[in-house]
């Protein structure tokens, strides 16, 4: 073999380098990272501490352990929002083009983005963990079960990295980024059982809730660490009865809708 095909980069080499960018920047820029961070814990000891006192768990259980399934579920929702910024911030500053003039498959631009993001996905899960141990959480079920609940959080967190692509894409600025992802997350994620059980919301907000991807994450995961709230009650909406089944189902198709989307927007942004 030829010393230029040894040294002839790959797609997974071309990944990595960007992910290792990626990865670099987050830890020179420690600040960038309180969404992952500050932020999910904040919410943990603000929700566990000011209104868990206020708020009845239907059929029994401790508040501090049903919220953290809907904290986890917030804030893998709010993951997209910081890889459509990275995406902006890359397109905005020179540095897209800079990749595209290196002798690299421009794929692996974006691979490198979602790989990145897939690893700084796993910082909230980790501090939330903790946090919650800190404050009472506690999980009551077997090392598989356990296993399942974190391993959804990370499928979960890998749909949400490409509407995070897709979003970056379409919008040219990081400011815009902001505006249009506090619209759109932060309704989905508080007009579900993130906080509340559903069946305390008015009927139309209730129907909304029931069917919204990040209830069923919440309760998901709830039923997998055995947590208050995991049970449906009889006669339940679909999602609420089959959380698990209901979360994969979503997270199958954001990835097979959004990544393809994501890519040819991309390719579309960077032409123009």
């Amino acid at each position: 073999m030829s010393a230029q095909a040894q040294t002839r980069p790959t797609f997974a080499g071309d990944t990595w380098v960007i992910a290792r960018r990626g990865l670099r920047h987050m830890r020179r820029q420690p600040e960038a990272l309180s969404d992952a961070t500050i932020q999910p814990v904040m919410f943990v000891l603000l929700f566990a501490f000011v209104f868990g006192g206020a708020i009845s768990v239907p059929g029994g259980g401790r508040y501090k352990e049903f919220l953290m399934g809907g904290i986890f579920a917030q804030t893998i929702v709010f993951g997209a929002f910081g890889v459509a910024l990275a995406l902006s911030h890359d397109r905005n500053n020179g540095a897209i083009d800079r990749f595209h003039s290196l002798p690299i498959a421009r794929s692996s631009v974006l691979a490198g983005h979602a790989v990145a993001n897939l690893i700084r996905a796993l910082l909230p899960i980790v501090f939330m963990s903790i946090t919650g141990f800190v404050v009472g959480w506690r999980i009551h079920a077997g090392v598989l079960d356990i296993l399942a609940g974190y391993g959804l959080m990370i499928a979960f967190s890998f749909a949400m990295i490409w509407i995070g692509v897709l979003l970056g894409s379409l919008v040219a600025t990081p400011e815009g980024v902001q505006g249009i992802a506090f619209i759109v997350i932060f309704p989905i994620t508080f007009i579900a059982s993130t906080f509340v059980p559903t069946s305390t919301l008015p009927s139309v907000l209730k129907t909304i809730a029931e069917w919204n991807p990040t209830s069923s994450l919440a309760n998901a995961l709830r039923h997998l660490f055995g947590n208050p709230g995991g049970i449906a009650p009889p006669g339940a909406a679909w999602p609420l009865a089959h959380p698990i089944a209901y979360t994969l189902i979503w997270a199958a198709a954001i990835v097979l809708v959004c990544a393809p989307l994501a890519v040819a927007q991309y390719q579309r942004s960077i032409r123009s």
